[in-house]
């Protein structure tokens, strides 16, 4: 299995390699506020390092530029913040009971708790074995989880899944 590892943690585990739109879906006013302050903060900084050190340059450009690393910038550490409450790395209460009501529907309504996936089981495996903990690894490789997978280091029991017995 490709989540083997179990990291004790001060708050609940709610999902080990969560999807991103689930990330995203997921995300609370203050990483929306963290998302705007570095798309803000790097122009900022181009035009205050500027005023400092003039170039004789038009700068346009490169406040251009710096807004919109700003936005990625932004956005991969909001994406970050919202993944470490769903590693249960910081304080998760809100997103523990969202994803108990949200997977609890999904099981009453007997569909994959996860989604549907029409990868093959090994090509899962692997999306699992690649985008597990990668929001660590934003500054070398940006990768997200794309792929609907079964591993996901936590007991479906909780949301209401019966385990399947074989005769």
């Amino acid at each position: 299995m490709p989540l083997n590892k179990v990291v004790e943690t001060s708050y609940p585990l709610i999902d080990a390699d969560p999807h991103a739109s689930r990330v995203i879906r997921y995300f609370r006013p203050s990483d929306y506020v963290a998302w705007a302050g570095a798309t803000a903060a790097f122009p900022a900084a181009l035009y205050f390092w500027e005023m400092a050190d003039p170039t004789k340059l038009r700068i346009k450009t490169h406040l251009k530029l710096g807004g919109l690393m700003g936005f990625t910038a932004g956005f991969l550490f909001a994406y970050q913040r919202s993944s470490l409450r769903f590693w249960g790395w910081s304080e998760n209460q809100r997103e523990e009971a969202k994803d108990l009501e949200e997977l609890s529907q999904r099981a009453r309504e007997r569909q994959p708790l996860y989604g549907e996936s029409h990868q093959p089981v090994w090509v899962q495996a692997a999306a699992a074995r690649n985008s597990q903990w990668s929001q660590l690894k934003f500054s070398i490789f940006p990768m997200f989880n794309l792929v609907n997978h079964g591993h996901h280091g936590t007991d479906p029991a909780k949301y209401g899944v019966e385990k399947e017995t074989t005769s």
